[in-house]
């Protein structure tokens, strides 16, 4: 059950971030400034006090992301923002969350790579946030919001996932959803928690025995035992996969495309079938878990597929894989830091509907 505010609200993809983290019981975020996702910092420095929590610009991404750790632990709600490079320096502390098993939410709005590359869009960190990111045998529950709308409700739903798992989740947006603005009617979850994390949190050990956080296991089979224990999790975590099914039913190419692409995508489709072209999309919201069973079904009917990304070629793979039994795809990349139109998907899509 929700309560639901009576207005939409016109806002950008990053402040619907922003404020969809503070209905999910934000109250501390720490970060540090990059374009394109510099609105969610602006934000969040006076509404997070506003709503009773705290705000640090940090000296360093690096810096940023262990204090996402350091409050976690103490079983906040805690998040941390930034784009691709940013992203990148932010890895090790977000290793040692998942080696620690600390809830913790990351947003990367993608820019253009490799490199500093620019502040354009991009898909480019796919890779990144679901092989894990930094070192270590270990993975992020990964939410592709599409819409400013999803933004909100993704943001929601990550802090409850992180919690749930005591794992870190990332929201993979980019700099269309960040800087585009569109209605969203704002809520606020009433089933929040207050005592979520009492049983593992660090608020000092008066009247119970100390408890103990850590990513370092050094006796014998020690870290085995850990790595068995957290594989299982991401096991569990094929629980939470979510996709959107868009005219998939009588189609015979399936286009696979998530974010902000997949949102486009669906403007041409819906051309083409006006066209009586039998296209149709499927869109993975979470792309770590990744729908591979869905994709497989879909193969065994006789679907034909095409996967559409903005970079030169990563959810390609986990398309490939999944279906890889059976047949295969072809693949359309966008430039990273090109801005794409329904235009451009209309050409890959008629060859790949032809071959």
């Amino acid at each position: 059950m929700t309560q639901q505010t009576p207005k939409r609200i016109f806002v950008k993809g990053n402040e619907a971030i922003a404020r969809g983290a503070l209905a999910a019981g934000c109250r501390c975020y720490f970060g540090y400034p990059i374009t394109p996702q510099n609105d969610i910092p602006e934000y969040m420095s006076k509404a997070i006090r506003d709503a009773g929590g705290q705000f640090v610009q940090a000296e360093s991404e690096i810096a940023a992301a262990n204090m996402v750790l350091g409050a976690t632990a103490c079983g906040i709600r805690a998040m941390t923002s930034s784009s691709s490079p940013g992203i990148s320096l932010k890895q090790e502390a977000i290793s040692y969350m998942a080696g620690s098993e600390l809830p913790g939410v990351i947003v990367d709005m993608v820019r253009g790579g490799p490199g500093l590359g620019d502040i354009g869009p991009s898909q480019g960190d796919y890779f990144q946030a679901t092989r894990g990111g930094g070192h270590g045998d270990y993975r992020l529950l990964v939410l592709a919001p599409a819409s400013g709308q999803e933004a909100y409700d993704l943001t929601i739903k990550a802090f409850d996932l992180a919690f749930k798992y005591r794992n870190p989740v990332m929201i993979l947006g980019d700099a269309i959803l960040g800087q585009m603005k569109e209605p969203i009617v704002p809520w606020v979850p009433d089933n929040l928690d207050p005592d979520e994390a009492a049983h593992w949190q660090l608020d000092g050990a008066a009247g119970r025995p100390p408890r103990l956080h850590k990513s370092l296991f050094l006796q014998e089979g020690e870290l085995a035992g850990q790595n068995i224990k957290l594989q299982k999790k991401y096991k569990a975590m094929e629980a939470e996969i979510d996709y959107e099914f868009f005219l998939v039913d009588d189609a015979d190419l399936v286009v696979v495309a998530f974010g902000s692409i997949g949102r486009i995508t669906k403007s041409t489709i819906r051309k083409l079938r006006a066209q009586g072209k039998k296209v149709g999309l499927i869109r993975p919201i979470t792309v770590y878990p990744f729908p591979s069973e869905v994709l497989k079904d879909l193969a065994t009917q006789g679907k034909r597929f095409l996967t559409i990304e903005h970079n030169m070629g990563q959810m390609v793979e986990d398309v490939r894989l999944a279906i890889r039994t059976i047949t295969d795809s072809d693949f359309y990349g966008c430039l990273p830091g090109n801005l794409p139109t329904p235009d451009d998907f209309e050409e890959p899509i008629l060859k790949a509907l032809e071959g």
